[in-house]
């Protein structure tokens, strides 16, 4: 793994699949569409801070290893001159409570490149994994769940919208998103 030192001083790359596509938090010299193998994206991590609470817990999307799993997603390149901030932020924002691991991954980037990245992927072993959730089950908790960011369906919503508009439409977070929408109407 890259040392500290080498990510601030040279700059690094980070892997977004969740909200760091639409609300990375951090400048960057480059963002490209970018796909990670080995990995899948799945709300498979209960969310108690962000978009849920101890006491009603949300879910949020993790990368789950998967050998034969692929994962769309944006390249952020992150130059030197922001890059101990932004290490430092996305700590803060994704190692909050343990439940994401760092690794350095390597992305396949739209252009061609190969390029090495900071990806977080769930903790299999954390009390948050929630492991193969039914689609049912995860609208019923993304339905009525917040947190300190906000409703856990807008977290949903944005990542959907922003994954289509990019030209990299998740099947599963569209029929989910549409899931989350019923219960909503049925218990207002």
């Amino acid at each position: 793994m890259t040392s500290d030192h080498e990510l601030i001083r040279d700059g690094f790359w980070v892997f977004g699949y969740g909200s760091l596509m639409w609300n990375p938090g951090f400048e960057f010299l480059e963002r490209h569409p970018a796909r990670l193998m080995g990995y899948s994206r799945s709300f498979c991590m209960w969310s108690i801070h962000h978009r849920g609470t101890p006491e009603v817990p949300g879910l949020v999307l993790a990368l789950d290893e998967d050998a034969a799993g692929q994962c769309q997603g944006l390249g952020f390149h992150i130059g030197p001159e922001v890059a101990e901030q932004a290490l430092a932020d996305l700590r803060e924002r994704e190692l909050v409570s343990s439940a994401y691991l760092e690794r350095e991954v390597i992305l396949h980037v739209d252009d061609g490149r190969r390029q090495r990245a900071l990806a977080y992927v769930v903790d299999p072993d954390h009390d948050q994994y929630t492991g193969a959730l039914s689609l049912e089950r995860q609208a019923e908790v993304i339905a009525g769940a917040c947190g300190g960011r906000g409703p856990n369906c807008d977290y949903l919503f944005s990542t959907a919208m922003h994954l289509s508009e990019l030209g990299m439409e998740d099947p599963e977070l569209t029929e989910l998103s549409e899931l989350v929408r019923h219960h909503i109407q049925l218990h207002r």
